[in-house]
């Protein structure tokens, strides 16, 4: 009886990501445990607990390192965190999981924005560009969004930097 939860859970993965009910992926092999600590840290991150969430995302890649979800999420932690190097670093993780994840596609072109590498983000834009065609992506708009409004690090100075006469 332990297996009917799994079943359900692959079913109702297979049917959120657009696959036909039946087909295996290697997302439907995601350890239900991960993706409850997933899920657990992505409540505590709308909560503002940034630290907590991390502690539950890296915890539920302990339990399974295959899913990509949870380093996406760690990269959005880590946004928030202003540490667009780590979040970089967490999508290109997700990314090497599945290439054409579109939110990490997208998460890593915002972070790229905020360190000033608008090149590279305007890449990661074309990307999704291409992935999704003529039936348009939130995820488009959404990094199209983060390039015109501009890098955040670039303009920031701290109390402590040195004033140039």
């Amino acid at each position: 009886m332990q297996s009917f939860p799994r079943v359900l859970l692959a079913g109702f993965a297979a049917i959120a990501l657009g696959a036909p009910v039946g087909a295996q992926s290697p997302d439907d092999q995601i350890n239900p445990k991960s993706v409850q600590l997933m899920h657990e840290g992505q409540a505590l991150m709308a909560a503002g607990k940034l630290e907590e969430a991390e502690n539950l995302l890296e915890t539920a890649l302990a339990v399974d390192p295959r899913n990509r979800w949870a380093y996406t999420d760690i990269a959005r932690v880590a946004e928030k965190q202003r540490l667009y190097g780590k979040a970089v670093r967490m999508t290109d993780k997700a990314l090497l999981i599945e290439p054409n994840d579109l939110d990490a596609i997208a998460v890593q072109g915002e972070a790229m924005v905020d360190m000033g590498a608008t090149a590279r983000a305007q890449a990661n834009l074309q990307k999704l560009q291409q992935i999704c065609g003529t039936k348009g992506c939130a995820q488009v708009a959404q990094l199209s969004a983060a390039i015109s409004r501009g890098p955040v690090v670039a303009s920031a100075k701290t109390p402590d930097s040195p004033k140039k006469d």
